[in-house]
C-alpha cells in the first residue's frame, strides 16, 4: 500500500475554506428581488432624509413616530440585505433566511404605511412633510409588494409541483399487488 493510493477513490477531497469569510455575492438576489430590495432600502432611506429635513411642526409626535418606523425599516432592510449578499445566508440557510423575510417584510410594510398614514394626519402641511410622507407611503408600498409577490411565486411553484394523480385511485398500476393472486 504505498501512499495510501488504495483510499484516495473512496474518500472525500477537502473542501477548501474561502478565502474572504465576509465576501459579498449577489447570487441570492436574482431577478425581481435584487431591484426590490434596493428600491425598499432607497426609499427608506429618502423618508428618512426628507423627516429629518422638517424645520418645524406643530403636532410632532406622528413626526416623531415616522422617523423611528422610517429609521429602523431602512436599517432593518440593510441587514436584510446584507443577509442575502454575505455567507450568513449559506450559515443560516435558505429556508430560515426566506421565512425571516416572509414575516419581517410585511411588517415593515404595515408600519411604515401606518408611520406615513400618522404622519399625513398630524402633519402641519409644509412642502417637506409632504414629501417625506409620499416617500413613506412608496416604501411602504415597496415592502407590501415584495410579500405579494413572494407569496405569487410561492404560490406558482406549489401549483407547478403537484402531481398528475394526486389522489390515492385503487386503479393505479402502483396499488395493484406484485404477485397476482388467484
Amino acid at each position: 500500500m504505498e501512499n495510501g493510493a488504495v483510499y484516495n477513490a473512496t474518500t472525500e477531497p477537502q473542501t477548501k475554506p474561502s478565502c474572504c469569510p465576509f465576501s459579498c455575492s449577489l447570487q441570492h438576489l436574482r431577478g425581481w428581488r435584487l431591484p426590490t430590495k434596493a428600491l425598499q432600502a432607497i426609499l427608506s432611506l429618502l423618508a428618512v432624509i426628507f423627516e429629518e429635513i422638517v424645520q418645524n411642526c406643530i403636532m410632532c409626535g406622528g413626526l416623531y413616530f415616522f422617523e423611528f418606523i422610517s429609521c429602523s425599516a431602512f436599517l432593518l432592510s440593510l441587514v436584510i440585505l446584507c443577509v442575502y449578499c454575505t455567507n450568513i445566508y449559506e450559515t443560516l440557510g435558505e429556508d430560515k433566511v426566506r421565512r425571516g423575510n416572509l414575516w419581517a417584510m410585511p411588517a415593515i410594510g404595515f408600519c411604515f404605511l401606518l408611520a406615513s398614514i400618522v404622519l399625513a394626519a398630524t402633519s402641519s402641511g409644509s412642502a417637506v412633510e409632504k414629501v417625506a410622507c409620499v416617500f413613506g407611503f412608496l416604501a411602504s408600498g415597496a415592502f407590501l409588494a415584495e410579500m405579494v409577490i413572494e407569496r405569487f411565486h410561492r404560490q406558482k411553484k406549489t401549483t407547478s409541483g403537484s402531481s398528475e394523480n394526486p389522489g390515492n385511485t385503487q386503479s393505479a398500476t402502483e396499488n395493484q399487488p406484485l404477485n397476482k393472486q388467484s
